[in-house]
């Protein structure tokens, strides 16, 4: 497909059956309900998809389900960063092999390295194929900042370097890439609790964990944004938050997989060393997702 990349994009869990190994009928499962949820595309085996914890084969065999569950419907993204260069580029190539329509970067982490490494391992990864590339900046897991200035730098020296999904956390620092660089790239914002601020200054879309949980809420707010309902945005965004709120409050990954259970939809523990969510935690996802169901937006809207 000719990408079109804007929107709520869902960043997919990684489901599990109880042997550990991947669970293809879930994750099938878990496609179709983001997309009819109405979310506008899907990101693979990034840190909310633990793919940290997985092998090279099974990363792999993930983008090869998702981009056939998807059927073209809407966009898949595949996040193919590695440690090292070569592994990078294996992955890589095979998610534009197998039909990703992006790929999206996470900048080596464990080894410390440099601005000038990273620049030069972004470019040999980039130029191994002819898909848009989407920067994946995540300090707190790789201890390296891309700020605005390398961001512009990097889309201008590398010429498939079309997005960035920026995770710092840092509402000033997406506010100077999508004001100062938005002729360069593409600004993704990668904290679920900056969606309707993000939105609202002008981002391409956010890269949400949360959609695996609420796509038709995300999505609502998104589509009120882009028709200039703004009171409507934030009215969708007030009913929605707690629940955003809740989950980035508590450890993520079980946050989410605990909340899609309580919705009758079992896509198994994350891999050791996480643990399963809390009796705590799972209590206070329980509440805020009652809260969710019983509320509704004002009407008229």
């Amino acid at each position: 497909m000719s990408v079109n990349l804007h929107g709520i994009l869902t960043a997919l869990i990684a489901p599990f059956a109880a042997d550990g190994s991947i669970d293809e009928p879930a994750l099938k499962a878990l496609v179709e309900r983001s997309i009819q949820g109405g979310v506008d595309g899907l990101v693979t085996c990034g840190s909310t998809g633990e793919f940290s914890a997985m092998t090279h084969e099974e990363r792999k065999r993930i983008v090869e389900v998702v981009v056939e569950a998807a059927a073209g419907r809407v966009p898949v993204v595949a996040q193919t960063g590695a440690t090292t260069a070569r592994e990078a580029i294996e992955l890589t190539r095979h998610a534009e092999q197998v039909g990703a329509d992006v790929v999206m970067l996470v900048t080596p982490y464990y080894e410390p390295i440099s601005v000038e490494e990273l620049v030069d391992y972004l470019k040999t990864v980039s130029a191994s194929v002819s898909v848009p590339v989407m920067l994946y900046n995540i300090p707190p897991a790789t201890g390296l900042n891309l700020d605005p200035e390398l961001v512009a730098r990097l889309a201008t020296e590398i010429p498939n370097v079309r997005y960035i999904k920026d995770s710092s956390g840092n509402m000033e620092q997406a506010l100077q890439l999508i004001h100062h660089h938005g002729d360069k790239i593409e600004t993704f914002i990668g904290w679920d609790a900056l969606t309707l601020a993000g939105l609202v200054e002008g981002a391409a879309g956010i890269v949400a964990g949360a959609a695996n949980v609420v796509p038709e809420e995300l999505a609502a707010v998104y589509a009120a944004v882009k028709a200039g309902d703004l009171k409507t945005a934030r009215e969708e965004w007030n009913h929605v938050y707690p629940v955003i709120d809740g989950l980035l409050t508590e450890p993520f990954i079980p946050a989410i997989k605990y909340a899609l259970s309580l919705k009758g939809e079992n896509y198994g523990e994350p891999r050791l060393p996480i643990h399963p969510a809390s009796e705590q935690t799972a209590a206070r996802i329980k509440g805020l997702l009652d809260d969710l169901a019983s509320t509704t937006v004002p009407a008229g809207n």
